[in-house]
């Protein structure tokens, strides 16, 4: 890869997508209630993320379209084509529009943090200024924005962990020697589901598709890749050593991000508090705008109505999608309860969205740019390892609800 001409882009909003409340709260509760023991399910996450979306981007860049209109073209059965669509609508748009109330309540937690009080209209605002940023049209704008929320994150998350003064032994343990102490189970599952998620599959083709001009641009898509996902990782990783540090083996309970930002307080200081404010207030923000950027091209594409960022069609969809998330938000919901759920459950539905793009990258549509027998080993395996866990969550799921 020639160095000189590197860019962040659609892999910079991958990252934003998946660093969201939903990480921020699961990953303070596997650091909290597991110190550093479950940092090799982010390694692995980071991983098995880098195989998945480096498939998604070359079908766009390759073919100039997503993955949603790869499966309503390629699938020629009228019964299967229904089914998936079916499936991707369920799985994607109707599970973002609970996703984004969890987006738009972990935003005005960070913003809480900083004020000092709490306020009812915060969701409100986001939501609007969320709505604002999409109904500009303008892609550059957005991926601008995404990757300065994803910067804003780095440094408020890597710095707060920092401070926090982190036991290196364990957390070098903790990164490469995998274990599943008792009762995390369901957590390990929900760590994957934080960072590989469905979604972003179809975000990622189709940001792919508008960013890139054709095959040529593939080497700048995958230097974006290699950059973007492990930082993103990164900032996972920060979080859970964050919570390991300062709350694990402590007499001190946690209930999600905002129980996180408080504690820190007299652990590490005023700054870290501010800082894991200001890290959770751009994550909120920051999902608030892909997921449903993310729901509308994966709708556009199944339907065939175009992913034209300033069409109608596109427009409503995702205006459905903040206005859902709006009023979850503004309704008192606990985050906690619905993040946890939306995360296991896209950890068990990324088996079929993954095999879905497995299938899309193997046309001959993409003549040399097929996957190779490496690729298609790697994919296989992470798809089996997922569906191995979402198996095994089934039973600890019962449980913990």
């Amino acid at each position: 890869m020639n160095w000189r001409n590197f860019q962040l882009g659609p892999a910079a909003l991958v990252a934003a997508a998946f660093i969201g409340p939903g990480t921020v709260v699961t990953a303070s509760l596997a650091g909290a209630n597991f110190g550093y023991a479950l940092l090799w399910a982010l390694a692995f996450s980071v991983i098995a993320t880098l195989i998945l979306q480096e498939m998604a981007a070359r079908l766009g860049v390759v073919t100039r379209q997503g993955l949603g209109e790869a499966i309503r073209e390629q699938i020629q059965r009228p019964a299967i084509r229904w089914t998936a669509m079916a499936l991707v609508i369920s799985a994607v748009v109707i599970g973002n529009s609970v996703y984004q109330g969890g987006n738009l309540s972990g935003a005005s937690l960070g913003v809480e943090a900083l004020i000092g009080s709490a306020a009812s209209w915060l969701p409100l605002i986001l939501g609007v200024l969320a709505a604002l940023l999409l109904w500009s049209g303008n892609y550059q704008l957005l991926e601008r924005v995404l990757i300065g929320l994803v910067m804003l994150m780095s440094f408020a998350f890597i710095a707060s962990f920092l401070l926090v003064q982190p036991d290196w032994s364990a957390f070098f343990s903790g990164l490469f020697i995998p274990s599943i102490p008792s009762g995390s189970l369901l957590t390990v599952v929900a760590l994957i589901g934080t960072t590989v998620v469905p979604y972003n599959l179809f975000l990622h083709a189709a940001s792919s598709a508008q960013k890139w001009r054709g095959a040529e641009d593939l080497p700048r898509a995958r230097g974006d890749l290699v950059v973007s996902i492990p930082l993103g990782g990164l900032i996972s990783i920060a979080i859970v050593s964050t919570a390991a540090a300062a709350f694990f083996g402590q007499a001190v309970q946690l209930e999600g991000a905002a129980d996180l930002s408080a504690s820190l307080r007299p652990v590490a200081g005023e700054g870290a508090t501010w800082l894991m404010g200001i890290g959770l207030f751009a994550a909120g923000l920051s999902s608030s705008l892909t997921a449903p950027l993310a729901s509308a091209y994966a709708l556009s594409g199944i339907l065939g109505y175009g992913g034209q960022l300033k069409s109608w069609p596109f427009r409503i969809t995702w205006l459905a999608i903040i206005a859902i998330g709006t009023l979850i938000a503004s309704a008192g919901i606990r985050p906690v309860e619905v993040i946890m759920f939306a995360q296991v459950a896209n950890g068990l539905l990324l088996p079929i969205m993954a095999l879905f793009l497995l299938w899309a990258c193997n046309q001959q549509r993409l003549g040399e740019h097929r996957n190779s027998l490496l690729q298609n080993v790697a994919a296989v395996a992470v798809v089996v390892v997922a569906i191995g866990l979402g198996l095994r969550s089934v039973g600890a799921a019962l449980q913990w609800w």
